[in-house]
């Protein structure tokens, strides 16, 4: 039985009484690395398809703190082209509130983590706020945006010149297997691979805090120290 939207949302917010802070060391946070299939690219008007999400604690992605979800949807748009995911095979998917509930029970106070992340956060925001009343709470570091830090850190260092950061060029860049692309539990798990990846160089620019991760004037400043 689904918790009241009233319920959801006090759980939700509970998980923020006690959180990271900017001085909590990388190694105790705990990052959700996210992904998201929609409808479309408008997250106010465009619907979510799919969500998956693994957990990275340590340094190390944790296979049994996943999530995955396929939601109900009601027409094919014009990105079923990228995942494939088309209404029939929706069909038998969650509604939006119940796979959202599931989704903050899982989600919790981590720090979300993605490529491109914003618009993954603004579209569960938006779904969010149509069932329960909030957007999203939690912290986020966008994989696009911590690669160009460290590459203006000289984190890149030995490297060639390298100007593309989109998710396939990362994977080459850092050799990580594009595996079951497309889909949001592949994709997710291919960000937390390139995550990893990101926080050794990071650690090795001396980023030990989630503050120094998270904020480029905070990275900066670490990185030059």
């Amino acid at each position: 039985m689904t918790s009241s939207p009233d319920a959801v949302l006090a759980a939700y917010r509970a998980c923020f009484d006690d959180t990271w802070c900017s001085g909590t060391p990388i190694a105790g946070v705990r990052f959700v690395v996210l992904d998201t299939e929609t409808t479309g690219p408008d997250p106010r008007r465009d619907r979510l398809i799919s969500i998956g999400a693994v957990g990275v604690v340590d340094s190390q992605i944790h296979l049994r703190d996943t999530f995955e979800e396929l939601l109900y949807v009601a027409y094919n748009g014009p990105s079923v082209k990228v995942h494939g995911i088309t209404r029939d095979e929706a069909r038998e998917g969650a509604p939006e509130p119940e796979a959202l509930a599931r989704f903050l029970a899982y989600l919790r106070d981590g720090v979300i983590v993605g490529h491109h992340i914003a618009h993954d956060i603004q579209v569960v925001s938006a779904a969010c706020e149509r069932h329960f009343g909030t957007a999203l709470l939690n912290r986020s570091i966008d994989t696009m945006d911590l690669s160009l830090r460290l590459e203006s850190a000289g984190g890149f260092s030995g490297v060639e010149e390298f100007g593309n950061f989109s998710l396939d060029s990362l994977c080459e860049l850092l050799n990580v297997v594009p595996h079951d692309r497309h889909t949001a539990g592949g994709d997710a798990f291919i960000t937390a691979q390139i995550f990893l990846k990101l926080l050794r160089i990071a650690e090795r620019c001396g980023a030990k805090t989630l503050g120094a991760l998270a904020a480029p004037e905070e990275f900066a400043r670490t990185a030059a120290s």
